[in-house]
This record gives structure tokens, sequence and C-alpha cells, in this order.
């Protein structure tokens, strides 16, 4: 098969989608790379019917690539995951009020084009959790406890262009990562962007029923096939509290050759659009067949 990743600098050495890519060309696939955030890209030779098999983003969440995904669904290529819904869960605000209208378990969600707008909220839903609507891997993720701490922030919230704010979920320190690659559900915890410990690894834990279900009515809501969630445990149960359209995969075991299969059965049209529920561990990771010489190729059009 021939695929095409669109991949922005930050993520140009991560092992998301790094690895992925070298274990897709192992297998005798050609993976064409596009960085959209640096090269430039003769959009009518690059976005064509029949170019690729399929195209996949990984990139950050106001960056250009989402455009030259769109572009390419628009011409009848398969795209993973499906464009529309990967625009569904970029947007926190646009995420949320998809989560409120589907019944989903979300912290109710203010939203302001300007910092100084968010003083309207109520005293009582105070401490909130305050961060850009485009924002990803706990960037620029704050807890503001008094409308006075808000107001101080001010200058510094002005830079992160459209903002959402959240009631604080109160909880353990620890957020659930849920994971979903080839149909199968992966579970570790990981110290909260908010506290002391952030950055401190992540272990991989059990999934507790209860979440899987969520999990999977997720990806059935946002029409995800490989994605992720953070999940808060609070005393009224389980929060959605973001939705990844392509995360990280830590601490999923053989994640580059899981996430490689998935993307292959996608791209063909036969993956799964369902979770697996409470399946935990993958199946065997035989090789793929070679379809052609193994290239990996940086694409830029002048």
């Amino acid at each position: 098969m021939r695929l095409c990743f669109l991949v922005e600098e930050r993520y140009r050495h991560d092992g998301m989608p790094r690895e992925v890519i070298h274990q897709l060309s192992a297998w005798g696939h050609q993976v064409d790379v596009i960085r959209p955030g640096t090269s430039l890209t003769r959009i009518s030779d690059a976005v064509r019917a029949g170019s690729h098999d399929a195209w996949v983003l990984k990139t950050v969440s106001g960056g250009p690539g989402l455009t030259l995904l769109e572009a390419a669904a628009a011409v009848g290529l398969t795209t993973v995951n499906d464009a529309r819904s990967i625009r569904g869960v970029r947007d926190k605000a646009l995420a949320a009020a998809i989560g409120h209208s589907r019944g989903l378990p979300v912290p109710p969600t203010w939203t302001a084009a300007r910092p100084e707008a968010l003083a309207e909220i109520p005293d009582s839903a105070y401490p909130l959790v305050v961060k850009p609507a485009d924002g990803s891997s706990g960037r620029a993720v704050r807890l503001v406890g008094s409308p006075r701490r808000l107001a101080s922030l001010s200058p510094e919230l002005a830079a992160d262009g459209v903002l959402i704010a959240q009631p604080y979920v109160p909880n353990s320190g620890l957020d659930l990562k849920v994971y979903c690659a080839g149909g199968e559900l992966y579970a570790a915890e990981r110290p909260s962007p908010l506290g002391p410990d952030r950055g401190v690894p992540g272990r991989r834990v059990a999934l507790p029923a209860e979440v899987a279900a969520l999990a999977t009515e997720v990806g059935v809501v946002y029409g995800l096939d490989l994605y992720g969630i953070d999940v808060l445990l609070g005393p009224e149960g389980p929060v959605v509290v973001d939705v990844n359209d392509f995360p990280s995969f830590r601490e999923v075991p053989d994640a580059a050759a899981r996430v490689a299969r998935a993307v292959l059965e996608l791209a063909r049209g036969d993956g799964p659009r369902l979770p697996l529920q409470g399946a935990v561990a993958g199946p065997p990771l035989g090789a793929a067949a070679p379809v052609r010489a193994a290239a990996v190729t940086a694409v830029s059009g002048g």
C-alpha cells in the first residue's frame, strides 16, 4: 500500500508517528511524509485522487495539516481518522458541545475569544480549569482558584487565543488515559498536568469496565477509530476531559506495530469501527505481507 503521513515538525522525532512509519516501511509499504508546517506543498500535485491508499494526520491542533487532510478527503481519498471527526475533537469547545449533546459525562464548558469575558462565569463554578481551545499535550492548562486570580492571568491568557473553562473535577491527581488501536482498549495512569508530578512517566493499569464502555461510546459519538481519551475518576463517576484523534499510545505494548496494523486495516476499509470492550491485549503481531519495496519519502512541492 502507499500511505501519506502529515507530520508536524514538533512530532518529527517522536515515537508516534516515526516508529509507525518505520514499521510500515519494514512491512513493505511505501510511506510518503509531508511536513505541512515547514515545507512548500504544491497541493494540486500532492492531493489528487488515487495518489495514496490513505492519508494519516499527526500534527498540532492548530497546524495546517488538517486542511491538507480535508483536501484529501474532498477528492475521495481515505483518511485516518475521518477528517470530519478529527475536526470535531481538535476544537475543544466544539468537542464539548458534541459530547454534551450526546450525553457524554463532560464538564460544563464555557468558551470565550477574550479572557476578560470569562469574568462572567459565576463564582460558584470555581475553581476552574482554563486552557486553549486548540491546546494539546497539556499545554497551557491552568487551575484558576478565584475570579481575582483569573483577572491577574488575563494578559497571559490573551496569548492563548480562544479559551475554554470548565469546573475542576476533584480527583486523585492521576489522569486515566485510555487508548483505542485496532479495536482494542488500553489504559494507563499518568500524573495530572495540574499537579506537581507532571512529566513523571505513566504506568499501564487495568481498565475498569465502566470506563471501557465509556471509551467505546466516545469512539461512536465522535466517529473515531484510532484515538485516546483522558478520564478523571471524579466523585460522581468517570468524566471525559479530553479526546485525542492520534495520541501518544504510551504504555501500549508493541504500540508501533499495533498502530501500524490499525492504519493498514482502516486504509483497506476492513478495520473495526467499534472497540472490543474490555480488550486489553492485542492480537498476535505477525509481519504484514510485503506490498512493494520499503520506502519513506519526504514530499514537498515547488
